[in-house]
């Protein structure tokens, strides 16, 4: 039997074959494409070819490719999120185009007029409480509030306090607490012991909720009158020292007080006065001193007193206010001297106020009268000592009453 032997071809033997390109069998990729169709158009460059290839290949593996291995899933899933991270943070800055309410026709702003009041002010009124108040514009725009409104700082209101331990000194130092617990802030109330500050004392300041600051004088005297002198020095020292700036207002505690006053502190400029009604000691008779007043500028004194008349000022205490740059900064005011202001020790009794006084302004017209006209009186000072009462120590009694009446059933 005779057989036949096919041989191999030599064309398709010699030729070379990288990856299946040359094979007569094989399917020309979209890259031999490519590269074959270069000859014809102009070449691409090659770096961004094979950016593109790497690419192509990092999303596909990524996306669609399972993992083969168990380590390799939580790769995957790190470049995923990579990968959703890169994009959104791609989006974000891409530009969004907007269109502005003002270039649609028939379309306005989201403005909220104010609608009309009419009202009507009583010219005739000559209490300086009532104050008109501007129109209050508000523009409401995509959310935003523009108020067209000037706030204008309280000034800081310095509430000086000399007290000792005596028998009613807990009711005083309450109430003035309270009464100044109701003022807007900014306040400090500096109260002032003699020798040692008592933890009374502390326990009511600290519930008081006032911002205090709890001083304690040096020098040690019996007399009321010294007393009082050296507490508010310590005070007025405290403030010059660490340059305090507000209006100065000596307030004694066993004194009465409205809202009004400290309302009218916030009004003074340099100095301020006021009348204050007083109770006779002998509680017989009331008094008045202070200014008398043409608007606010003062032009006399109020006084019933004979002994008090060769006095400069007749001003109570309690009948004034300053502005605490006075005390520090002296050039600020024109002051002649640099010296410190302080109370006097050496006067008589009755003579500390137009001491003090004299050493602040130099007569009546660096004085501002409140309120206007100064009819109307907006603190008193009583005497309302109990000198037979015994300061109870903690303000607690230790045993029972002497009398003990039993419940009836």
């Amino acid at each position: 039997m005779a057989s036949i032997r096919r041989t191999l071809s030599p064309a398709f033997r010699d030729r070379p074959y990288v990856n299946g390109a040359g094979s007569p069998f094989s399917v020309p990729s979209p890259s031999q494409k490519l590269l074959s169709s270069s000859r014809y158009s102009p070449p691409f460059p090659s770096v961004i070819l094979a950016f593109a290839v790497n690419v192509r290949r990092f999303v596909a593996g990524v996306l669609f490719h399972l993992p083969n291995r168990k380590g390799q899933q939580w790769r995957r899933g790190f470049y995923r999120c990579l990968l959703f991270f890169f994009l959104g943070f791609l989006l974000g800055l891409l530009p969004f185009g907007h269109v502005d309410d003002d270039e649609i026709p028939g379309r306005s702003n989201f403005d909220i007029e104010p609608p009309h009041v009419n009202v009507q002010f009583d010219t005739g009124n000559a209490d300086p409480a009532v104050k008109r108040r501007e129109d209050l514009v508000v523009d409401v725009s995509f959310g935003v509030v523009e108020r067209s409104l000037d706030l204008v700082p309280r000034k800081q209101l310095i509430i000086v306090t000399p007290t000792y331990n005596r028998a009613l000194q807990a009711y005083f130092l309450n109430r003035l607490g309270q009464l100044l617990g109701l003022v807007p802030q900014p306040l400090l109330w500096i109260v002032v012991e003699t020798d040692t500050a008592s933890m009374e004392t502390a326990e009511i300041l600290r519930k008081s909720g006032v911002m205090y600051r709890h001083l304690v004088c040096g020098n040690n005297s019996t007399s009321a009158k010294d007393r009082g002198v050296y507490q508010r020095n310590t005070a007025l020292e405290h403030i010059e020292r660490h340059r305090l700036d507000g209006i100065v207002y000596f307030a004694d505690d066993d004194n009465i007080y409205s809202l009004d006053l400290f309302d009218r502190l916030r009004d003074i400029s340099r100095f301020g006065t006021w009348p204050v009604a007083m109770l006779w000691q002998s509680k017989n008779k009331a008094i008045l001193e202070g200014p008398v007043c043409n608007g606010s500028q003062v032009v006399g004194w109020h006084t019933n007193e004979k002994s008090k008349r060769l006095r400069r000022f007749h001003v109570d205490m309690s009948g004034f206010a300053f502005n605490s740059t006075i005390l520090w900064d002296p050039k600020r005011w024109h002051r002649p001297t640099s010296a410190s202001i302080r109370q006097l020790d050496t006067v008589k009794e009755g003579f500390q106020e137009t001491t003090f006084i004299e050493q602040v302004v130099e007569d009546e017209s660096q004085m501002e009268g409140t309120p206007a006209g100064c009819a109307k009186v907006m603190n008193w000072h009583l005497h309302l000592e109990a000198h037979t009462l015994v300061y109870p120590k903690g303000w607690q009694l230790p045993k029972n009453l002497d009398v003990v009446l039993p419940i009836e059933r």
